[in-house]
Formats: structure tokens, C-alpha cells, sequence
């Protein structure tokens, strides 16, 4: 247990990749003392590494984490509350309010983190997004394909790194992946969705401002599984003015514009369309790359603006900074790993990271879940990032022999 004073910073649960430790680091250089809210401990093994404070809280009930949070506020005192994980935005909002402390608004969070309510309030405010269908069953779910016209996109109404996302070319594979989706035991609808062909982008906002442009590197379909991002996005300018713009006319329609929000777009023939909205920072180490290629730091920012600290003045840097994944290819057991100290002695390496070891199993889920590390690359503004970070990863060498379950599809 950490005996650091200051006042406490609260983190409700946390990313289990590397944001979420950095989090709980920025709080620190704050001068604050972060505090994890999590139902297991045992998921996050940083927390015990970085010697970081935790209180087992049922965090799936918002009133106890409330209560944990008003007694760490009577007792020693409270700067904030926030969550680097999507699953966990909405309490932690909600909880900061309740508590008078800084946070966003809790209802347009809300919103946004239901996407078929998210979709409702953009196309009433007239911002482009797919043509799309709420499903509460397999047989509306292949109503809303063969209304819209296939392929489609079958997607649950809730969720990230691309969990449950999955283009459907033909009717049988709308009503496998629906039933597939429904027996989860979700409770939620699942969206039905035109399917929008063209590059992938997202754009970074904080206060309403834009922060940067990213260009997206999406796996084959099927799935929709993220292997790289670039920052900022190679695109010409006029491209990157129209991402802008819309990214922008979208947090305005959905009531955002407190602290940070990451915009998912596609751009098609006739320009963005936008897929989704979250409340929240982005995921992917996009944060990082915005810190090596425009000089900030939002993971910093966004813990100063929920503990009511000032920002720094930045003197934005001009360069380019790109992170391509590792993907786990089948399932298995890890039997090596090679390739890590080539890897990060490449030109213009900033990092290589593999998070698997021998003896570890892997189970596919054609989701972000299924990265086995990265490599992050760097270069001057006009540079290309991205083919130093492709080569880098072309080191990285993860062995996996057949293990003894079946890999999840």
C-alpha cells in the first residue's frame, strides 16, 4: 500500500493495456494520489509494480462507487474521478458530478456510449453517419440487412476495440453473427449498419479543439481490428480540414466538449462519415503518438481538467509519429519470443514492446484483444514514420504452437 499524501485522484477500473498505467503516473506528477477502484485487483499487475493505492469497490454498481468516493473525499480529500476504460467513462462522470468535483456531462456521455442513441442524435443534427437499423433479435437483425442492402455492418450497441464488429456479405452470416451477439446474454440491441467503404480515420479533440488528425490501418475483414495508427494522418489538406470539421459538428450535436474525445471516421466518395464518437480519450496508444508527434500530453491533460488543474502552455512539435501491432495470427501457447532488441534498435524506434512470454495462452477474438505488441516510430514533420515502424515490427517473432482450447470466433 502506498503511503504518498496529497489529495486522492480516483480511477474507476483501468485499461488493462498501457494507458491505464499512465494514467495513475500522471496523477502522481501531479501531485495527486491515484487511487484504483476495481473489483480485481489482480487484473491490473501494475498496480502492485508501481505501488499504486486500490480500494475493491463493486464497480459494475455506480452507488458504490459513489460511496467510495464520498468517503475518500470526508477522509482525505478528493481532486477528481475519471476512467481511462470505455466501459467504466459513464460512472466515473456521473460519480464526479454527484460529488460537485469536475467532470463532463453525464447524460450526453450516456448517449454517446449508446451508439444506436449517439446515431439518433447525429442524424436529427444532420451529421452523415451509415444508414443503420436497431436489431433486438436475430429476425429484425435480417430485416434491417436486407432493408438496407448487404454487405453490412453487425455491431453490439455498446463496446470498443472493435469487440463484436463484423462485415456480413450475405444474410446467413447477418443471423450467425446476431444470434452469436445475443447469446452473450447481452441485454442491449445491436446495430445493423450500411457498411461505408473507404479509409479510416479518427480525430482528437480536447475542449472542443482538435488535437490531431489520425490515419487508421484496419485488418481484413471480417473483422475491423486496428494495426496501426499514423499522427498526423498522410492526407492532403483539404482532406484533414473536412475530418476536422465534421469530427467537431459531431461533439457539438451529441453535447461534448469538456476534456477529451476520440472521433472515429470514414472517409467515403462523398466525404466523412462518422462511424462513432466516444467520450473518452482514445485508445491504441494514439495518445502517445500524439505526444511524440505535437508536443502533448493528453493523458496529463485529461487528469488535470478532472482535478481542476491548469494546463501547460505547448509548444505544438511538428512531426510524425506511427505504431503498428503485432497481431496473434492463431491460438495457442507462446513457445518464443524474438526479435525485441532488433526491433527497438531500428531507425527511429521510440519503443518495441511484446506483452506475451513463453507460457502464455492466446485465445482469438478478432478484437484488440488479439494485439501482441507494438512497435512506435518516429521521424521529422514530412517523414514517414510508417515504414519505419513497419520494418521494426518485422523483427518482432511470436511463436505459438497449437494449445489445448478452441480459438473463439
Amino acid at each position: 500500500m502506498s503511503v504518498e499524501k496529497g489529495r486522492a485522484f480516483a480511477l474507476v477500473e483501468s485499461n488493462t493495456t498501457g494507458s491505464g498505467r499512465l494514467f495513475a503516473s500522471a496523477a502522481r506528477a501531479r501531485g495527486l494520489r491515484p487511487v484504483v477502484l476495481t473489483a480485481d485487483p489482480s487484473r491490473y499487475p501494475y498496480l502492485r509494480r508501481d505501488h499504486i493505492d486500490v480500494r475493491v469497490v463493486r464497480t459494475s454498481e455506480p452507488d458504490e462507487v459513489l460511496a467510495a468516493c464520498r468517503t475518500m473525499r470526508d477522509e482525505q480529500g478528493l481532486a477528481g474521478v475519471t476512467s481511462s476504460s470505455e466501459y467504466f467513462i459513464g460512472t466515473a462522470t456521473a460519480v464526479a458530478a454527484a460529488l460537485s468535483l469536475p467532470s463532463g456531462d453525464p447524460e450526453a456521455i450516456a448517449r454517446c456510449r449508446h451508439k444506436h442513441h449517439q446515431r439518433a442524435a447525429l442524424t436529427e443534427a444532420g451529421v452523415p453517419v451509415p444508414d443503420f437499423r436497431v436489431a433486438t433479435d436475430v429476425d429484425s437483425a435480417s430485416l434491417a440487412a436486407t432493408d438496407l442492402a448487404l454487405p453490412v455492418v453487425v455491431k453490439p450497441s455498446t463496446g470498443s476495440g472493435s469487440v463484436g464488429v463484423r462485415l456480413c456479405r450475405t444474410n446467413s452470416e447477418v443471423a450467425r453473427h446476431a444470434r452469436a451477439l445475443f447469446g452473450t446474454g447481452a441485454r442491449t440491441p445491436i446495430l445493423v449498419e450500411r457498411y461505408v467503404r473507404g479509409p479510416e480515420f479518427s480525430v482528437e479533440t480536447f475542449d472542443g479543439n482538435v488535437v490531431a488528425v489520425v490515419g487508421k490501418h484496419v485488418g481484413p475483414h471480417p473483422h475491423f481490428v486496428e494495426l496501426g495508427h499514423d499522427v498526423p494522418a498522410p492526407v492532403p489538406p483539404e482532406w484533414a480540414a473536412e475530418l476536422r470539421r465534421c469530427a467537431l459538428a459531431a461533439g457539438s450535436a451529441l453535447g461534448l466538449g469538456w476534456s477529451a474525445s476520440h472521433t472515429e471516421i470514414r472517409m467515403s466518395e462523398d466525404g466523412p462519415v462518422i462511424i462513432e464518437v466516444n467520450p473518452r480519450l482514445a485508445g491504441g496508444m494514439i495518445p502517445a503518438l500524439v505526444r511524440h508527434a505535437c508536443g502533448v500530453d493528453l493523458v496529463d491533460w485529461v487528469v488535470a481538467k478532472a482535478a481542476a488543474l491548469s494546463l501547460p502552455t505547448v509548444d505544438r512539435s511538428a512531426s510524425s509519429a506511427s505504431i503498428r501491432f503485432l497481431r496473434a495470427r492463431t491460438g495457442g501457447v507462446v513457445t518464443s519470443v524474438i526479435g525485441q532488441r532488433e526491433a527497438a534498435a531500428s531507425q527511429g524506434v521510440e519503443s518495441a514492446v511484446v506483452t506475451v512470454a513463453p507460457g502464455d495462452e492466446i485465445q482469438l477474438t478478432c478484437s484488440f484483444r488479439d494485439r501482441l505488441g507494438y512497435v512506435i516510430a518516429t521521424t521529422a514533420a514530412g517523414g514517414d514514420s510508417g515504414a519505419l515502424a513497419d520494418a521494426a515490427l518485422a523483427h518482432l517473432r511470436v511463436s505459438v504452437e497449437a494449445g489445448p482450447r478452441e480459438p473463439r470466433r
